[in-house]
């Protein structure tokens, strides 16, 4: 049962900053992108992805990918925490805004 100990298992997370100015820089933030998908990253926001791994040498395991699809430019960073530590993390997702009703036409009898 130790294997799926809230502290073995790990959540992996890639942030990045890359720059898209040109066509060239575009595709390498897009390959990049589609590289975290393939090897099973979810999108947590929009330069942000996570990864669920079953322990920390999964996770070395999917670091060493990120690692060697790194792109030229811009900026990569890999967070790597336990199932525990995931479990207290606390989000607050906004709500859109609604437009307001119009109100109904009333019916008039008489």
């Amino acid at each position: 049962m130790d294997r799926f100990s809230e502290y073995r298992i790990m959540w992996l997370f890639v942030f990045f900053d890359l720059p898209t100015e040109t066509k060239k820089e575009r595709k390498a933030a897009s390959d990049f992108r589609k590289h975290l998908t393939g090897d099973g990253f979810t999108m947590f926001q929009f330069s942000a992805y996570v990864r669920h791994c079953a322990s920390r040498e999964n996770a070395d395991v999917h670091k060493k990918r990120v690692k060697s699809r790194l792109p030229e430019k811009g900026s990569v960073g890999m967070l790597c925490i336990t199932d525990k530590q995931f479990s207290e993390m606390e989000l607050f997702l906004g709500q859109k805004s609604k437009e307001p009703e119009a109100p109904g036409q009333q019916l008039e009898m008489f």
